[in-house]
């Protein structure tokens, strides 16, 4: 687990981007991540599936999982872990925290 005293925090969306489909996608330090919204609690991917280098935040939400939309390969977004064929290798994580009104991921300073 990532010690997010060593992490550079940064802003991205408002919570209520994440409303209508429960994910969004924001660039952070020139990495795009997708966003999630999962029982009131918030999780941050890498954007890109790890099978199809398709878009995450295209993709369809069904409470904790993220289906790809070229492939419909699915991942956790609480862990990561590639649950669902064809993907295999797991998609990376960072941490999430709500301040001030938006979304900060933590990326490793």
């Amino acid at each position: 687990m990532t010690d997010t005293a060593t992490l550079t925090w940064q802003p991205t969306v408002a919570p209520s981007d994440l409303e209508q489909y429960g994910v969004a996608q924001a660039v952070v330090g020139g990495l795009k991540v997708a966003l999630y919204a999962v029982e009131g609690d918030y999780y941050a991917t890498a954007d890109l599936c790890t099978h199809g280098a398709a878009s995450l935040a295209d993709g369809y939400l069904d409470g904790d999982l993220i289906e790809c939309p070229l492939h419909q390969g699915v991942f956790n977004v609480k862990t990561g872990e590639a649950v669902g064929a064809p993907c295999t290798v797991a998609v990376r994580t960072f941490p999430v925290k709500l301040q001030d009104g938006l979304l900060h991921v933590g990326v490793e300073a």
